[in-house]
């Protein structure tokens, strides 16, 4: 499974970028998305990447405010928020999926590629 961090506790309106990462084997090659769940919520898609980071989808609530990155030669995937809102207060959450795609503002993934969900990294957005 992949490793999350970066999390914290932000003010509304400021900014945290979460990383990915793993440990014995390599991202390159998969498609990597960043998921979130809100308590009570279900999970949902907040944005992926595709293998060579040249593709991109976010979640229309993340539109303009998040930007996903990878960098392979760190073996990291990264996830910048800013502008942050008391409703982005989640678990988030990588995973390396077969595909990723996004509907009407809605991003969908395929399987996980591996592994299984890990501990997350918890977002608290709070004045």
């Amino acid at each position: 499974q992949l490793v999350e961090s970066g999390g914290g506790l932000v003010q509304p309106g400021g900014s945290l970028r979460l990383s990915c990462g793993a440990s014995g084997f390599t991202l390159d090659g998969y498609v990597i998305a960043w998921f979130r769940q809100a308590p009570g919520k279900e999970r949902e898609g907040v944005s992926c990447i595709s293998s060579s980071g040249g593709d991109t989808n976010y979640a229309d609530f993340a539109e303009g405010r998040f930007t996903i990155s990878r960098d392979n030669a760190k073996n990291a995937v990264y996830l910048q928020m800013s502008s942050l809102k008391p409703e982005d207060t989640a678990v988030y959450y990588c995973v390396a999926v077969n595909y990723c795609t996004e509907t009407m503002g809605v991003v969908s993934t395929g399987p996980m590629s591996f592994g299984s969900w890990g501990q997350g990294t918890q977002v608290t957005v709070s004045s």
